[in-house]
């Protein structure tokens, strides 16, 4: 038998544009959550600069600032790619740990100066 009823559907706002924004807004409970939403700057409360660094992330920065490196050999000192394809894998192999240890550094610096201005994280 066939169906009688449709199924209702989600309303979705979408802007002029066209771009859809399908997330789910979560309000707060009460005057005392507002506040502290409010504070906090936003509904996540964390950045990017909370997470420790990744191999993954060093390796994506290493890439590409390895291809820059070679677009740069190749276009502003005329190298062809066969000359610039060693000095590339060479910045390749330098970048990637250097950006891991660099990022490192960096988030531990970050997390002392928290630690020291009273353990918030």
């Amino acid at each position: 038998m066939a169906q009688t009823k449709k199924k209702r559907k989600k309303k979705q706002r979408g802007t002029q544009a066209g771009s859809i924004d399908t997330r789910k807004k979560a309000r707060p409970r009460n005057r005392a959550e507002a506040k502290s939403q409010a504070k906090s700057g936003g509904r996540s409360g964390g950045t990017k600069a909370d997470t420790p660094p990744t191999w993954k992330s060093a390796a994506i920065r290493g890439i590409i600032a390895a291809a820059v490196f070679m677009v740069l050999l190749m276009v502003v000192f005329g190298r062809t790619f066969t000359e610039a394809a060693p000095i590339g894998a060479f910045m390749l192999v330098f970048y990637i740990p250097a950006g891991y240890y660099m990022d490192q550094m960096m988030w531990r610096r970050r997390e002392r100066a928290k630690i020291r201005a009273g353990g918030k994280k």
